[in-house]
């Protein structure tokens, strides 16, 4: 059966934002990613200074990472992503990016944490993630 995604329609539409209400799995193996950030293999900064271009890095990060281990982003079943500031419009090029990446049968559930920094100056996000592979 693979990962059923949940979406009732009596709950608000995360399908908007790129997201899953909620997972149902039953895979034979659990994959942990860590943070992807947007940086690429020789730490430097893929994707500018603007948040949009970031967030598609990392996601392509993320997508490689799953794909290393022989899954897809149709695997993924969890992402935190954390962001760093607060303002309303930074969810929108969040879902904007998040749309381009997972389709509304292969959504995951995602949960979005605002940060006042992370690890490095130059980062805006991060993503961590599971997924469940057959």
């Amino acid at each position: 059966m693979g990962n059923q995604r949940i979406n009732p329609q009596s709950m608000f539409g995360r399908l908007d934002d790129g997201a899953s209400q909620g997972i149902s799995t039953n895979g034979r193996r659990t994959l942990y990613v860590s943070a992807r950030t947007p940086w690429d293999a020789n730490r430097d900064l893929a994707g500018g200074s603007e948040l949009g271009p970031l967030a598609r890095q990392a996601l392509s990060n993320l997508q490689e990472a799953v794909e290393s281990a022989g899954g897809t982003l149709a695997d993924l079943v969890s992402l935190r992503i954390h962001v760093v500031g607060r303002e309303p419009a930074l969810a929108q090029v969040i879902a904007e990016a998040m749309r381009e990446f997972f389709t509304d049968d292969a959504a995951p559930e995602s949960t979005w944490v605002e940060m006042a920094s992370l690890a490095d100056p130059g980062l805006l996000i991060e993503i961590e993630a599971v997924a469940v592979l057959d």
